[in-house]
């Protein structure tokens, strides 16, 4: 049976992180992995804190009974109950286990809330640069992702936002500590943003939702806190995972949070546990909910990032490239010497590195570098990105 032609179109638009990956591996082979650095992916470099092989081995050792048999849609009750329990002190909202649902990761949790929420033609506005996924799980649901664009310092453009809402406008992704650029909105961002949306929800007799997505909520640098839009917005989503903070990116651990004070929740909730069904998920791993249960408060050791961050932050701007540095997350953005990203990628590649353009992010004339990577593809590359700038392609 042939491809459908929809599925040829979404697949010629797919991720450039994958694409320079696997580029990557062909590249490997020619000339050994060892001379090769590859940036392309975003795949945890740490291994998960002793807590979590502690709680483990805890449960191997004396097995939960009825742990892997079917369990309500929405997950575990007592999993619920550990989440809420922690994000009330998190968020200092009196959030309840009737307000959470597990998901197969964040991904998961997105698709299960866009399923819930969506018609056909509705539209989720996104912002330059974002998560390039995106894109395609709004199309999951016949969804029409609205793309607006950010300043030199990667923050929404309110203005554009304000003339973009419209009927069919029913959400909003932000994305903090952001993929690529490793943003943090900070909370005067929120205040302004929610007053737009409370005005043009309003306005439209609309419910408009925000969805913030925050896998990297614990890896950030420099003493720096990433705001809770739970504070300014009642319409609000919070989505995580596991698969940073506790390194466990192959597990699909993650989980949704509605707002304590959402109208109608029931009915999405609903939704949600249906929706969670319906797309094949069924329920996030039983053995992984469980175990998270005594690790919300873990985290992986985010020095190691924080010693590339600043490894490749120094050199980098000391080469004479332009980038800001990352508040959060395990990236840099930095702006391509030549206007064309994707020519500038592919003249690293002739250095053996291996980047991600921006137009991958839907912003281009920028290129993303993933520093989830041993030290020393990091330490071994600094003379070669001074190189590339230095001899830059005609």
């Amino acid at each position: 049976m042939a491809t459908s032609d929809h599925m040829k179109r979404l697949m010629g638009a797919s991720s450039w992180i994958r694409r320079m990956f696997e580029e990557g591996i062909e590249l490997k082979k020619q000339v050994g992995e060892k001379n090769v650095f590859d940036f392309s992916l975003g795949n945890p470099i740490t291994e998960p804190p002793e807590a979590f092989f502690k709680a483990f081995k805890e449960l191997a050792d004396n097995p939960k009974k009825g742990l892997h048999r079917y369990m309500p849609n929405l997950g575990f009750t007592s999993t619920r109950e550990k989440i809420a329990q922690y994000y009330s002190k998190e968020f200092n909202h009196n959030i309840t286990l009737n307000d959470v649902i597990l998901t197969n990761g964040a991904a998961g949790a997105i698709n299960v809330f866009l399923k819930s929420i969506l018609d056909p033609a509705n539209e989720v506005i996104v912002f330059t640069p974002f998560f390039a996924e995106y894109r395609f799980y709004i199309d999951n649901h016949q969804g029409r992702m609205v793309v607006l664009p950010c300043d030199e310092d990667f923050i929404p453009d309110l203005k554009r936002l304000e003339k973009s809402i419209n009927y069919e406008t029913v959400a909003i992704i932000l994305n903090t500590p952001n993929n690529p650029t490793g943003k943090i909105y900070p909370s005067e961002f929120y205040k302004k943003m929610v007053e737009i949306v409370r005005k043009r929800s309003k306005e439209l007799n609309r419910v408009i939702y925000i969805i913030s997505d925050e896998p990297y909520r614990k890896i950030v640098y420099d003493n720096k806190k990433n705001p809770t839009l739970f504070d300014y917005y009642e319409y609000s989503v919070f989505v995580t995972s596991h698969s940073k903070d506790l390194a466990l990116a192959g597990e699909r651990i993650g989980y949704l949070i509605l707002h304590p004070e959402l109208p109608s929740k029931n009915e999405l909730l609903n939704a949600m546990a249906f929706s969670n069904r319906i797309l094949g998920y069924v329920n996030a791993p039983a053995t992984m909910q469980y175990l998270i249960e005594s690790l919300l408060g873990e985290s992986v050791d985010i020095s190691s990032y924080q010693y590339k961050r600043d490894l490749l932050y120094n050199a980098l701007i000391d080469a004479g490239y332009d980038v800001k540095k990352p508040e959060g997350a395990f990236y840099l953005f930095v702006k391509s010497p030549i206007p064309d990203d994707i020519k500038f990628i592919q003249h690293l590649k002739t250095y053996n590195i291996l980047t991600v353009p921006g137009v991958g992010f839907g912003l281009d004339g920028y290129f993303r570098i993933s520093y989830a990577v041993e030290d020393w593809v990091v330490e071994k590359s600094l003379p070669f990105f001074k190189q590339a700038i230095e001899n830059l392609p005609l």
